[in-house]
C-alpha cells in the first residue's frame, strides 16, 4: 500500500514536470559558435528548440534548424560541415548536424543534462559534460562510440581544451562538501586526455562558486574562469562594496595547472553580479566577461591586465592553511574593487540575459538570453554596439517576465546580486548564509525553491509563512531594495511555474531495484511520517536533534525531498555532505527517522530511494 502511494508521487510529479507553460514560445540564446572562415554565427535557441544559421556580413538569420531537444552546447566539426549539439536531459543526446541541410548525422547517447563540448586538435575526439551524472563523456568520432566517462566534483558546466590537446580543464558549478567551514569553493578538474583521469584539481579562491564559463588566451598560457565570490562568512546586516557578494575574474597558469590570481569584476559602489560567458578577441586584446544579471559586458585590456598583475605576488597555496593566508594578504587583487580601472570598459547592453559570447575576427557577439537577439560589439576606444534580430520576438508573459526579474540585478541595490546569485538556477549555492531573518551567528543553508509556494511555511526555521512572503523579504532585506509589487508578483508566477528534473538515480525513468527496496526502509524507518505526500513534506515543524549550540532543540521546518539529489549540502546548515551522512553519522539521537538500528546496505537502499526522487 505504501509502495503504491509512492508510486502515485512520482506520477504525480511527471504529470506536473509537462505542464510548464508553452517555453518555444521564447528564442534563449544562449551557445554561440562561428564558422571556420568567420562568415557565419551558429546560435544554440535553447527554448525554442532551434539552431540558428547566423549571415554576419548581412546580419540576417539564412535558415534555422529544429532541434528535438533544448540545445545546450555546440562545436564544430573540424571540416565545418557539420555541428555537434548537445541537448536532453536524463536521455542526453549529442546530435551530428549537417551545416547545409539539418539532417541529422548522427546520435550519440551520454549522460544526464550535457552541455560544454569540446572537439580535440585532430577532430577525433569529443569531450562532452555530463551535469548531473557529475562526469565527462569522451567520445571516439570515428566509432561514434563513448570510450570512457570520467567522473570530477560537481556539475561540470564549461570546459576548454589545452591548445595541444593533451588536457581538459573542467569548471565544476558548485563545490562539495559540507557547507559549515570556514573554506569551501568550487574546483577547476583538469584531465588527462590521453590516459583519460583528472590529474590535478585546481582550488579556486574561498567562495568561489556559480561558475558558467572558460575561455583559453589565444598564446594558450592562460585559461580564465569568471565566478561568482560569496562573502558568507560575514552576516548579510549590508551590501555595500562586496559585504555580501563580488564577482571574479580567476586566472589559471596553463603549464603549471595552477591559479596564479582572481581579481574583481565589480567597481567600488557597482556590482558586475553574475558572470556567465567569457572570450577572447583573436589578436589577444580584450578578455570579454558577459554579465547575465547586468546586461553589460566587461572588456578588459589583456595586456595591461598582466602588466599590472606583475606587481602583485602569485598566488602559489598548494594547501589549504597556503590558500587561507594568501587571501588575507593586503595586496591581494582579489581584495580590491578598484583593480580593473583604467584597464576595463564596462560596456552596457541594449537588451537583458547576456550569456553566450564569442570573438569572431576580434568582434565580440553576445546571446541576450531574454531579448532573444544577438549584440554585436567592436572593441576599441569608441566601441560600437548594435543588436542583430534572430527573428520576431513574442511578448514575455508573467512566467517569462518572472524568471528575467529573478535574474536580473537591476532590483538590488548597486546592482550587487540577483534572486539567482544565491539561487543559481532557482536551487542551492550549496552555502550557508547567516541572513539575519532569525537571529545572528546562526548561518543556514540556502534551500532549493522549488515548489516552495506548495510547501508552506518556507525558510528552515519557518519565520517565513509563505514564498510570497519570502521572495518580498529577500528584495528588501538581502537585495536592500524597494519592493516593486509588479516585479515581486510576477518572480512568484515563475517560481511556481517551477517542476524538477528527472532524477540521475532513475533507470530509464524507473526507481531502479536498490531503490524500490529503499522505499520499504523509507517507511519502516518512520520516514513518511514527516515527509509524505506529493511533495515529501507535511508542512510541520519538529525539533529532530540535529540543532546545537545556540540553535539547540529549535524547531524546524519539514523539507520537501523532490529533487534532493542536487540539492547538497545537508541538514539546517549543511553539515551533511551527503544524504548518508544524514542517516548515520548526524542522527545518533535517532531522532530524525529510525535509522539508528538499519544495516549498512539498507541504509545505502535507502539513500538510493531519497536520490531518486
Amino acid at each position: 500500500m505504501y509502495f503504491k502511494l509512492l508510486v502515485i508521487s512520482l506520477v504525480m510529479l511527471v504529470v506536473q514536470l509537462s505542464s510548464y507553460g508553452n517555453p518555444e514560445d521564447y528564442r534563449s540564446p544562449l551557445s554561440l559558435v562561428k564558422s571556420l572562415d568567420g562568415s557565419e554565427l551558429y546560435v544554440a535557441e535553447v527554448t525554442a528548440r532551434k539552431l540558428a544559421v547566423l549571415d554576419l556580413k548581412s546580419g540576417a538569420v539564412k535558415r534555422t534548424f529544429k532541434i528535438e531537444n533544448e540545445p545546450m552546447g555546440l562545436v564544430l566539426s573540424k571540416d565545418g560541415k557539420s555541428i555537434y549539439v548537445v541537448s536532453g536531459v536524463s536521455k542526453g543526446v549529442v546530435q551530428q548536424v549537417d551545416i547545409s541541410s539539418g539532417e541529422i548525422i548522427s546520435e550519440i547517447k551520454v549522460g544526464h543534462s550535457p552541455i560544454a563540448p569540446q572537439i580535440s586538435p585532430d577532430g577525433k575526439m569529443l569531450y562532452v559534460c555530463n551535469r548531473f551524472n557529475n562526469d565527462v563523456s569522451i567520445i571516439d568520432l570515428d566509432t561514434k562510440k563513448v570510450i570512457k566517462r570520467v567522473p570530477v566534483t560537481r556539475e561540470p558546466v564549461a570546459s576548454q581544451l589545452t591548445k595541444d590537446g593533451k588536457f581538459l580543464f573542467v569548471a565544476n558549478h558548485l563545490p562539495t562538501g559540507s557547507a559549515n567551514v570556514e573554506y569551501m569553493t568550487s574546483v577547476i578538474s583538469v584531465i588527462d586526455t590521453i590516459s583519460g583521469r583528472v590529474v590535478k584539481s585546481i582550488h579556486l579562491p574561498n567562495g568561489a562558486i556559480d561558475l558558467r564559463g572558460m575561455c583559453i588566451s589565444p598564446d594558450g598560457k592562460y585559461i580564465y574562469v569568471p565566478s561568482i565570490l560569496a562573502r558568507f562568512l560575514v552576516p548579510t546586516s549590508q551590501i555595500e562594496h562586496g559585504w555580501i557578494n563580488t564577482h571574479a575574474l580567476n586566472i589559471i597558469k596553463v603549464k603549471e595547472q595552477q591559479l596564479a590570481y582572481t581579481v574583481l569584476l565589480d567597481d567600488m559602489n557597482l556590482g558586475a553580479a553574475n558572470p556567465w560567458g567569457i572570450t577572447c578577441t583573436e589578436d589577444g586584446k580584450y578578455i570579454a566577461v558577459a554579465h547575465s544579471a547586468t546586461n553589460e559586458v566587461s572588456l578588459i585590456d589583456r595586456a595591461a591586465l598582466h602588466n599590472k598583475l606583475k606587481k602583485y605576488p602569485e598566488n602559489t597555496a598548494t594547501t589549504l592553511e597556503e590558500r587561507i593566508n594568501y587571501e588575507y594578504l593586503p595586496d591581494n587583487p582579489a581584495t580590491d574593487l578598484s583593480f580593473l580601472s583604467g584597464i576595463r570598459q564596462r560596456v552596457k547592453l541594449p537588451g537583458i540575459g547576456p550569456r553566450g559570447i564569442i570573438s569572431v575576427n576580434n568582434i565580440i557577439y553576445v546571446a541576450q538570453y531574454f531579448s532573444g537577439n544577438i549584440v554585436k560589439i567592436v572593441p576599441g576606444n569608441r566601441v560600437k554596439v548594435n543588436e542583430i534580430s534572430l527573428g520576431p520576438v513574442k511578448k514575455m508573459d508573467k512566467v517569462r517576465t518572472g524568471e528575467m526579474f529573478f535574474n536580473d540585478a537591476s532590483l538590488c541595490y548597486q546592482q550587487w546580486q540577483a534572486c539567482s546569485t544565491c539561487h543559481p538556477d532557482v536551487r542551492t549555492d550549496a552555502v550557508n548564509w547567516d541572513l539575519l531573518n532569525d537571529g545572528i551567528g546562526n548561518p543556514k543553508s540556502t534551500k532549493s525553491l522549488v515548489y516552495s509556494h506548495v510547501t508552506p511555511p518556507v525558510m528552515i526555521t519557518g519565520v517565513r509563512d509563505k514564498a510570497e512572503t519570502a521572495v518580498r523579504a529577500g528584495i528588501k532585506y538581502i537585495q536592500f531594495s524597494v519592493v516593486d509589487e509588479v516585479k515581486a508578483t510576477a518572480i512568484d508566477e515563475y517560481l511556481k511555474s517551477l517542476r524538477p528534473l528527472p532524477s540521475p538515480y532513475l533507470v530509464d525513468g524507473e526507481l531502479s531495484e536498490a531503490a524500490r527496496r529503499g522505499a520499504k526502509v523509507y517507511f519502516k524507518a518512520g520516514c513518511a511520517k514527516c515527509h509524505s505526500g506529493p511533495y515529501y513534506s507535511n508542512g510541520g515543524m519538529y525539533d529532530v536533534g540535529t540543532t546545537d549550540g545556540t540553535e539547540k532543540g529549535r524547531l524546524l521546518n519539514v523539507p520537501n525531498l523532490v529533487e534532493v539529489w542536487r540539492t547538497a549540502p545537508y541538514l539546517y546548515d549543511g553539515r551533511a555532505a551527503t544524504l548518508k551522512e544524514v542517516f548515520t553519522k548526524y542522527n545518533k539521537s535517532n531522532m530524525h527517522g529510525d535509522t539508528k538500528n538499519l544495516t549498512d546496505s539498507e541504509i545505502d537502499d535507502l539513500v538510493e530511494f531519497v536520490n531518486s526522487l
